[in-house]
């Protein structure tokens, strides 16, 4: 296939030729070959496929079976009770209600005794917006067998009696809650309408039944991307073509956090198996920690920072010097403004999410969306990123380089040159046109290239 008359990124060429899943010509002026498709990109930008470094594809598929219980949709406990009780007398009886997106502005912490006052009898689990979180009504921890459970992470009261809320226990919880049917193929489709052609599924501890699963749905077709998926080191690669398996997924919790020795080890044993590590730090103790581990374990190619929520001024020149990658989230001061103004104390507001003063100190960066934790739209991440408080923001160009780096080195960009992948985004607007609003590309890309085969085509072409 080629593509003709485009504004080829980071290049002087305007048309594109790629056979199989390689481009294998780069230059002006090409002419289609015979049974050759072409593509007249009338002076759109071309761009090495965009990939979202930072995804959660199973929770993103599901929240067609959920309930937005966000502060900007519920406010206060009234209303939070009201609208448990209209979805109780919507469902069939039986039916879990699946709540998402809850923050304790709404009606402070949840526990199973909030919710039992709502619904007493039917099953309710609640998502805190952190995901780290989910909170249970009576009803549901009975049914998953909860005053029975051991596992690390089940918060109770001063008796032993549960209160309903678990801090990291997604696989426990998923395993004795009813099966969702996640719809993966529309998820890939939406992304591929935002030209994505890779995703990095940043889902922690994921069964060896997980990994299968998800390589499934990429071999199947239903996830028309590329994926990247980080899993423990003990799980095995499914050897499915457009699926890796990669760095391990390390959380991290203030109020549980591991000795150094034994954080260190961990480190250790990831690296031992040829696995990169990618450690979740969203405050000041997270980070310290885990740069005082990844400096006596030593750190390896592919070792990665997720969110970075907090850094201070006086690291940036170690995480230069250490060639870690921060995989960021620029859009979160803007989605969460209100919160972040209410809970983040003024003296840490300079180190909130860094993105323009990382870049100027040389510090590797890239960007996800963390969908369904963030807009999964790429190009409002991007448009954020140009619009970050002053020192915090960076240009266009920039901002689309967090999107356009290796799954395994992200902050490595990718090119349209021979030899390279044939992934490829192509918009039908000029780069001066997308510089006036990142955000509108969303709605201007004229095709998906992943693999050399075209997973989306804009409704002119």
């Amino acid at each position: 296939m080629l593509i003709r008359r485009a504004r080829v990124l980071g290049s002087e060429h305007t048309d594109v030729r790629w056979r199989g899943d390689l481009i294998v010509e780069s230059g002006t002026g090409l002419r289609p070959l015979p049974g050759e498709d072409d593509l007249d990109a009338r002076g759109g930008w071309l761009l090495p496929g965009l990939h979202d470094h930072h995804i959660h594809l199973r929770a993103l598929a599901v929240r067609a079976d959920s309930v937005s219980l966000s502060p900007d949709r519920v406010a206060g406990r009234a209303q939070l009770i009201a609208e448990l009780r209209r979805l109780d007398a919507e469902l069939p009886a039986g039916r879990w209600i699946r709540g998402i997106d809850y923050h304790d502005s709404v009606a402070g912490a949840l526990d199973r005794r909030l919710l039992d006052h709502a619904l007493p009898t039917r099953p309710i689990r609640v998502q805190h917006r952190s995901g780290a979180l989910w909170t249970l009504n009576s009803a549901a921890c009975a049914a998953v067998g909860l005053d029975g459970c051991t596992a690390t992470g089940v918060e109770r009261e001063p008796d032993g009696r549960p209160t309903g809320r678990l801090w990291r226990l997604d696989s426990w919880l998923g395993a004795r809650v009813p099966p969702l049917s996640p719809d993966l193929a529309q998820v890939s489709a939406h992304a591929a309408r935002h030209g994505i052609t890779g995703f990095t599924e940043a889902t922690p501890e994921l069964t060896q039944a997980d990994v299968a699963a998800l390589a499934a749905a990429v071999s199947e077709g239903r996830i028309a991307q590329r994926l990247h998926c980080m899993a423990p080191p003990a799980i095995t690669d499914p050897r499915v073509a457009r699926f890796t398996l990669g760095p391990t997924k390390i959380l991290l919790d203030d109020q549980a956090l591991p000795t150094l020795d034994a954080f260190t080890d961990t480190i250790r044993a990831a690296h031992a198996a040829h696995r990169p590590v990618a450690v979740h730090c969203v405050t000041r103790v997270q980070l310290i920690l885990t740069l005082a581990a990844l400096a006596a374990a030593g750190i390896a190619p592919g070792d990665r920072i997720e969110h970075g929520a907090i850094i201070p001024d006086t690291v940036l020149e170690h995480l230069r010097d250490s060639a870690l990658t921060v995989v960021t989230q620029p859009h979160f001061p803007i989605e969460r403004a209100a919160q972040y103004a209410r809970e983040v104390p003024r003296d840490d507001r300079a180190d909130l999410w860094r993105l323009g003063s990382l870049r100027r100190a040389g510090v590797a960066i890239a960007a996800g969306t963390d969908a369904p934790f963030g807009d999964p739209d790429p190009w409002r991440v991007v448009a954020a990123a140009t619009t970050r408080r002053a020192g915090e923001s960076i240009s266009l160009p920039e901002a689309l380089a967090l999107f356009l780096g290796r799954a395994e080195r992200p902050a490595r960009p990718r090119t349209l040159r021979p030899g390279a992948r044939a992934d490829l985004t192509l918009l039908s607007a000029a780069p001066e046109d997308l510089a006036r609003d990142p955000a509108a590309a969303a709605d201007l890309v004229a095709a998906t290239v992943v693999a050399g085969r075209p997973v989306h085509l804009g409704a002119d072409r």
